[in-house]
């Protein structure tokens, strides 16, 4: 029986050290995320699996130009580190509360300092028009707008202009609240 309860002990403890790590790692080192919608057609498709690195996320480091991250669209408030953890793939398969529509899939388009221009369905970044290769089409044609990207925010969009909730909409996004960098 003692022999027994010593093989249950250790599988315990393996499992807890298991689940640990890989809380630890989900949350400051790679994480999973899937692609809710067509906002990134064509890079990324719908339901497509990405994976993010959280490196810069976890040591407070500006994306590039460019970078596709997954960002927290929630940013009329603060995150903590308990969102990070209750956020967590594991917690959520436990929980059952998983929320995907939180997070946006987004390219960077501004950093801090930038000015981003939207007009004639052209995006000029410092009165320079991007070249976009990436994107599935021209926007519609509609008001001219302009952003000021603030000190710690970035601005993004998505590939699919025209059928993307991004920046144009929730204003530009905290860093704390870029939580990865597509993993390519």
């Amino acid at each position: 029986m003692r022999k027994v309860w010593k093989e249950v002990q250790g599988w315990g403890i393996s499992i807890i050290i298991g689940f640990v790590l890989s809380i630890l790692i989900g949350i400051f080192v790679i994480q999973p995320y899937k692609v809710d919608g067509h906002s990134m057609e064509p890079t990324l498709k719908d339901s497509q699996r990405i994976y993010a690195w959280k490196i810069k996320h976890t040591l407070d480091k500006l994306p590039k130009y460019g970078d596709i991250v997954i960002v927290d669209s929630r940013v009329d408030r603060s995150r903590t580190f308990m969102d990070d953890l209750l956020e967590h793939p594991i917690i959520n398969l436990f929980s059952g509360q998983a929320d995907n529509e939180i997070f946006y899939v987004k390219r960077v388009i501004g950093l801090p300092g930038d000015t981003i221009e939207i007009k004639d369905g052209h995006v000029y970044r410092n009165g320079v028009q991007l070249s976009e290769p990436y994107i599935k089409e021209q926007m519609n044609l509609g008001p001219a707008q302009t952003w000021e990207v603030p000190q710690g925010d970035v601005f993004v969009m998505g590939d699919n202009r025209n059928h993307s909730n991004d920046s144009r909409s929730i204003g530009p996004v905290p860093l704390d609240h870029v939580m990865g960098i597509d993993f390519k």
